[in-house]
């Protein structure tokens, strides 16, 4: 499916209820894929925000309609003496305007055979309602019966607000799409929507313009700003040879990029299918609320049934005892109505799904929020998770010379190296070009290491097996990481130690995860023994295992689920394309999305799109917050029913306490999932 017809799934998505097609807000989500191109697409995006708005208000004016009509109504009563079939025609009136849409659902419904739902309770109730005044010895309950309505159409109204603002949650990433790409055909400047960019194709991108595809710099530099991919504030540099991702905004200068992704697989409509699909997934406790809507209502209705008839029958007078057990009947329906429920809980996890997204986590699925919540077990991958992942000098060790001639002299030889050892030596002494040393006869020894003449020294940059072939003596470093010895004119000159970097923010990252109550934080890396332990020891973590394959992570994943609890998950933290197994195999993987590699971002259940490990703790933060609102409504819309229900049986509740039962606890259910987005 095209990325585009993909953003417009999320803007036609409406809810639909658990048992069918019924176009109720109360459950289910259900796609419409329209397949629109270029501005019609947009076009249309913006027509339905529009038809969400004008949906909203012309409710809006319904419910003011009714609440006048309904004043009108009981002044009526009072002050005229109309008989019951007079008053019925009048209170009719208001009951219409807000009911009509109820009972046209539960109609088309009926037709449909999909009889249990919230909109079939509300109706018998409601017309029950009305019809109870024409029993002997009855009193005429009209207003309630319009009440009650009214009350069913403000809870929809609510709900409606919220999934629309939960919606809007999630389209903020749509502020990353970007809506056309300016590309050089033949010297020309041509702007096309970028679905039909090409790769290798070379694309302008001038100051204030997003992003449109992924691909590499071939021309200019300029500051990006990645808040929409990454939620992180700092601009990131780019020059020449760099590499770029869609959804960015260019701030400073004109750069000219050659694409190396198509559309469809650049990072922007990753993310959005990403998130899109979130839904899919549905998280135990929402499943939970679907199967509990089609066993609940049957029951609830022939409860009710039973309540109406029996207890008259039982009673020697029927015709006397019916109308107050049709009452009670009719409360116990409205109350027991599981709307609150129905709405709120998956109206829960969609909100904390957009809250984390606005935080730079994309949670793929609510199912996953629970997972979240319950880690006991973090796994780390090194390079590239703690680490940044690119090597750096870490100290300089001269025996004969100065540091700064020592590096000096190992930048010179490792010139023209393509090995990343010799991109950190350069980087470490970046004025070589302009000092004006000759560097002549340069021998690449492979597995050895470097030499050449810098000047009319001859300067041997490598390892140990280096040393030992120009037989040269050495020594050992106590410091843990890659060494690299320099010996000049055959004399030792001592050594220089590079290391992948420490991440400024792992160290606090490790502590929150304790401090989160994760008992167990392990690292797997394929790097070697004593670099693992080094870095380990550093950040306190429980234990780590070095010199793994892919396939070695996986078995050692495998052993860490076997030994886990029942109810506690492991989750792996990884960016690499070897990671990308394990992330499949973990309770939870987590991938570092900002420069991590596609296939871990795919096999990944939640993406960090800013590569911060300290983000792991804020989605388990985040998660478990998710649940608990999740858990608050669940209790507090079945304890109100309990005790509504128990006192209608007794006949000591009201319908309006009822109306309470129903819709108050769903509005106030659903403004507490709104807390969620936050």
């Amino acid at each position: 499916m095209s990325a585009k017809s993909n953003s417009e799934n999320l803007h036609h998505n409406h809810s639909h209820h658990a048992n069918g097609p019924s176009h109720n807000h109360c459950c289910d989500t259900h796609k419409h894929h329209h397949d629109h191109e270029g501005d019609e697409h947009h076009h249309h995006e913006h027509e339905h925000h529009h038809h969400h708005h004008e949906d909203l208000k012309s409710q809006i004016w319904k419910i003011a309609a009714t609440v006048v009509l309904l004043v009108g109504a009981v002044l009526i009563e009072k002050y005229s003496n109309l008989n019951a079939w007079q008053l019925l025609l009048v209170y009719l009136v208001p009951y219409l305007l807000i009911g009509y849409d109820t009972l046209k659902e539960a109609v088309e419904d009926l037709a449909q055979g999909e009889a249990f739902n919230e909109h079939f309770l509300m109706s018998i109730a409601t017309i029950g309602a009305l019809c109870i005044g024409f029993l002997p010895g009855a009193e005429t309950q009209y207003p309630e019966a319009v009440f009650v309505m009214l009350f069913f159409q403000i809870g929809e109204l609510f709900e409606g607000y919220a999934e629309g603002r939960s919606r809007e949650s999630i389209a903020h990433l749509m502020d990353i799409r970007p809506d056309t790409a300016t590309v050089l055909h033949d010297g020309q400047e041509v702007t096309i929507a970028p679905e039909q960019v090409s790769v290798n194709e070379v694309v302008i991108i001038r100051p204030g313009e997003k992003i449109p595809l992924d691909g590499v710099v071939i021309e200019g530099s300029t500051s990006l700003n990645t808040v929409a991919l990454t939620g992180e504030s700092m601009p990131r540099d780019v020059t020449v040879d760099d590499e770029v991702t869609s959804g960015c905004v260019n701030i400073s200068g004109v750069i000219k990029m050659r694409v190396t992704k198509e559309f469809g697989e650049s990072t922007v409509s990753k993310i959005i299918h990403l998130v899109e699909d979130a839904n899919e997934h549905k998280s135990k406790s929402e499943a939970f609320i679907t199967r509990f809507a089609r066993i609940y209502t049957p029951v609830v209705v022939f409860a009710a049934l039973a309540l109406a008839l029996l207890p008259p029958l039982f009673s020697g007078h029927f015709a006397t005892s019916f109308p107050v057990w049709l009452y009670r009947a009719l409360m116990f329906l409205i109350v027991s109505c599981p709307c609150a429920l129905v709405i709120s809980v998956p109206l829960t996890f969609f909100g904390g799904i957009g809250g984390a997204s606005r935080k730079g986590i994309l949670i793929k699925g609510s199912n996953y929020m629970d997972v979240l919540a319950k880690v006991g077990t973090v796994v780390f991958d090194k390079t590239g998770t703690l680490t940044h992942g690119q090597f750096a000098v870490e100290a300089v060790h001269p025996e004969k010379c100065d540091e700064h001639h020592l590096l000096h002299l190992a930048a010179h030889v490792e010139h023209f190296s393509t090995h990343p050892i010799g991109a950190a030596l350069r980087d470490a002494f970046p004025d070589e070009a302009t000092d004006g040393c000759k560097v002549e006869q340069v021998e690449e020894i492979a597995g050895h290491g470097v030499r050449a003449f810098v000047g009319h020294d001859l300067v041997c940059v490598g390892n140990t097996k280096m040393m030992e072939v120009m037989g040269i003596p050495w020594h050992e470093c106590h410091l843990a990481g890659t060494i690299i010895h320099v010996a000049v004119n055959g004399e030792y000159a001592g050594h220089i130690i590079i290391n992948d970097k420490m991440k400024e923010e792992s160290p606090e990252a490790i502590e929150q995860l304790y401090q989160a109550g994760v008992s167990r934080i392990v690292m797997l890396t394929g790097d070697r023994q004593e670099v693992a332990a080094e870095v380990a020891g550093k950040l306190q973590l429980t234990e780590f295992h070095a010199g793994l394959l892919p396939t070695d992570k996986v078995q050692y994943m495998e052993h860490l689920m076997r030994e886990r609890s029942d109810d506690s998950f492991v989750a792996f933290v990884g960016d690499g394309i070897n990671d990308a197994p394990v992330l499949a195999r973990a309770d939870v993987g987590i991938a570092m999305g900002g420069l991590g590699s596609e296939a871990a971002i795919e096999a990944a259940d939640v993406v960090l799109m800013d590569d911060k490990p300290s983000k792991v703790a804020v989605a388990m933060h985040i998660a478990r917050r998710t649940l608990s609102i999740a858990r608050q409504n669940v209790w507090f819309a079945i304890g109100v029913k309990v005790a509504v229900l128990l006192l209608a049986a007794f006949g000591i509740a009201t319908l309006w306490m009822a109306v309470f039962a129903d819709v108050g606890v769903t509005v106030l259910a659903v403004l507490n999932a709104m807390r969620a987005m936050r």
